[in-house]
């Protein structure tokens, strides 16, 4: 198909059947590095089921240590030339992570980890699916210097609305 704005070639429409699991809200719950805290996320595809979307607001309710925060992130997954899927994360932290997706022979498992880039932690983000209704989730970071030493940061379960 050719655009029409550019007169480019366009890569045909990504086969969403791998990640469509996903697709819709689920309220979550977990506990980590941040401390224990509950929130939602959603899934939903955009610009003509060209991307698949994540909203993401979690809760951390006021510890000894620290006051109430909350944390926001925006995911945009989408497919490459290769049809090799990818997504780039954004948060109100500040934080930008791009990831490669791989998936599991089984089909139950999502792992977005990101690129080794020198002189900065490499993350690496676990969806299970554990039933018709329930993700396992895990997030996980590894020192520049260890690049595959991943240690938990935060770790919790989800189930779909």
């Amino acid at each position: 198909m050719v655009c029409g704005l550019c007169s480019a070639q366009q890569s045909s429409p990504a086969n969403w059947t791998k990640l469509q699991f996903l697709v819709g809200t689920w309220n979550a719950a977990g506990s980590g590095s941040p401390g224990e805290g509950a929130g939602v996320f959603s899934f939903s595809f955009d610009l003509q089921k060209r991307v698949l979307v994540r909203h993401s607001h979690t809760d951390y309710p006021p510890a000894s240590n620290r006051p109430a925060f909350a944390h926001d992130d925006l995911m945009i997954i989408y497919a490459d030339e290769q049809q090799l899927f990818h997504a780039d994360y954004y948060d109100n932290e500040g934080h930008v992570i791009r990831y490669a997706i791989e998936f599991s022979a089984d089909g139950n498992t999502w792992t977005f980890i990101s690129d080794t880039l020198a002189s900065r932690p490499r993350f690496r983000l676990t969806y299970s699916k554990t039933s018709q209704a329930e993700l396992r989730i895990k997030f996980e970071i590894a020192p520049p210097d260890q690049p595959n030493d991943f240690q938990k940061y935060v770790e919790g379960t989800a189930h779909r609305n």
